[in-house]
């Protein structure tokens, strides 16, 4: 199994721009799903609480499914701000999303189990490969900005233990429409009833690590609240990481029905990947102070939603000059879905860029910005369109990449 993990290709770019860095250059970074504590630092109450949580001496375990405090704080916060009602026993708190997401398919999954995911998606392939289930890929398109749709998953979900969903999605900042989503739990709730005693139901796993943060008149829809009848078979990923820039505080939880989040627990219970307890205690503190909430994430986002309209008005422009080049509207996270068409141009030293790397690290020399292409989301490596992250990068930084972006389009033949 280890010997046939795939690394992470965005990794691999970061560590190009790392060193392009590191020899005083000057990279735009819109690769890594992460922020800039000089620019986007961590809510200052949160920072005080984990500060105070540390000199009151909160550094031993904490219990295995989280601190009884923080699991109650999780819950007050579902039910009042998504209408979500989940006892505490319901909800298991681990060191981010990362852990949870594997505990979620190494609870449910038995090598060989099918795993449908929608393409783009982040790492989906990667926790298939760690727990032996077969991958089931579903390509998604640009008209329904690569969102799955119904139609699309619909012919996947015969015998399937798991559908992996995420909104708003990494890679591409889009979101569910309503109608989307409710068709999708229709075919889910359908699957479960025609299958017969003894078969293992079909989950739904959605990962809402960014439903905090959508735009303009963008909502957030979830299973459970347009189908409360999913309620047994739909599992949450949440948590801290992206809403409150807090990356690195790896402070997540998960919800969802008793039985699976007991083997999650038990899972994660002999992993050990447990948040900090100070930072648990912190967090608890934190999600209780409600003004201090709404006031860090309205300027969280509307600084967020600034880089992300320059980058997607800068692109439309370049479109309109006839540049090969195009966008989609941001919807949510901190993420916008940019196309490149230059696939077969040929760079000024005499290089054809004959796949999306190719494109990555030319615009990496030569106009001196990195993304990340879908192809590292489990998409061909021809496809054009690429994941550009605001979360490392200042507005200023963005706003002078454009001109270089140009002129780097300019030069392919």
């Amino acid at each position: 199994m280890a010997g046939g993990l795939i690394g992470s290709e965005i990794i691999k770019i970061g560590n190009e721009v790392n060193e392009m860095i590191r020899r005083g250059e000057q990279i735009c970074n819109l690769t890594i799903g992460d922020f800039d504590s000089a620019l986007y630092p961590i809510p200052q109450e949160l920072e005080d609480e984990i500060t105070r949580a540390y000199k009151a001496g909160h550094t031993n375990y904490p219990p295995a499914n989280g601190m009884a405090d923080l699991r109650q704080s999780v819950a007050a916060f579902l039910q009042e701000h998504l209408g979500l009602d989940y006892s505490v026993n319901d909800i298991l708190v681990a060191g981010g999303s990362r852990p949870l997401i594997y505990a979620t398919y190494m609870a449910l999954i038995d090598p060989g189990d099918r795993v449908v995911f929608p393409v783009p998606s982040w790492n989906n392939n990667h926790y298939c490969h760690l727990s032996g289930a077969l991958q089931v890929p579903v390509e998604t398109s640009a008209a329904n900005n690569f969102m799955p749709t119904a139609a699309e998953v619909a012919p996947h979900l015969k015998g399937a233990t798991l559908l992996a969903l995420c909104s708003p999605l990494n890679p591409t900042g889009t979101v569910f429409s309503r109608e989307d989503l409710e068709a999708i739990c229709e075919l889910v709730i359908a699957e479960n009833k025609g299958r017969g005693p003894g078969e293992k139901p079909l989950y739904i796993m959605y990962d809402q690590i960014y439903w905090m943060l959508t735009f303009g008149d963008t909502g957030h829809f979830d299973p459970v609240n347009l189908r409360p009848e999913l309620r047994d078979y739909v599992i949450y990923i949440d948590g801290i990481s992206k809403a409150f820039a807090a990356t690195g505080v790896r402070v997540g939880w998960a919800f969802g029905p008793s039985g699976v989040i007991d083997k999650m627990k038990s899972i994660l219970g002999h992993i050990g990947a447990w948040a900090p307890k100070a930072e648990q205690v912190a967090t608890a503190r934190f999600l209780q102070h409600q003004p201090a909430v709404a006031g860090y994430v309205e300027q969280f986002k509307g600084k967020v939603q600034r880089s992300l309209n320059a980058l997607y008005e800068g692109l439309k422009e370049l479109k309109a000059e006839g540049l090969p080049v195009d966008a989609i509207v941001p919807m949510g996270a901190i993420y916008l879905t940019a196309q490149i068409s230059v696939l077969g141009k040929t760079t000024p030293e005499g290089k054809l860029l004959a796949t999306n790397k190719d494109i990555t690290f030319y615009l990496i020399q030569q106009a001196r910005l990195a993304l990340v292409p879908f192809g590292a989301f489990g998409t061909s490596d021809t496809a054009t369109w690429f994941r550009m992250s605001v979360g490392g990068a200042s507005l200023e930084s963005i706003q002078e990449a454009l001109p270089r972006l140009r002129e780097a389009l300019l030069q392919l033949r």
